[in-house]
């Protein structure tokens, strides 16, 4: 029997030494070797903004490569939001 793959969208903000480490970069590699689409943004507070389209599988996979502590810099917290897709993406880009 074959599950239907559930298509979602993961928001995640991350706390920590993630800003001018190659962060964004380090996140845009492993997302696109897990075929999702989104993007990896700098926000003012210090805190770097992933989201991330595709299969839900995927997308928790990504989740726990940003918890592993195996980045660039320093995580402290991952905070997760999850939601349906929303599509219109393609790529995953830096900001």
């Amino acid at each position: 029997m074959t599950r239907r793959s559930e298509v979602v969208r993961l928001t995640a903000w991350v706390r920590g030494q993630v800003q001018g480490v190659g962060f964004r970069w380090w996140t845009r590699s492993r997302a696109l070797e897990l075929g999702l689409v989104g993007s990896a943004s700098n926000l003012a507070d210090g805190r770097v903004e992933v989201v991330a389209e595709g299969d839900r599988t995927h997308c928790e996979q990504l989740l726990e490569i940003l918890r592993s502590g195996s980045s660039p810099g320093r995580v402290d917290t991952v905070v997760d939001r999850w939601s349906p897709a929303k599509g219109g993406l393609s790529g995953f880009v830096e900001r």
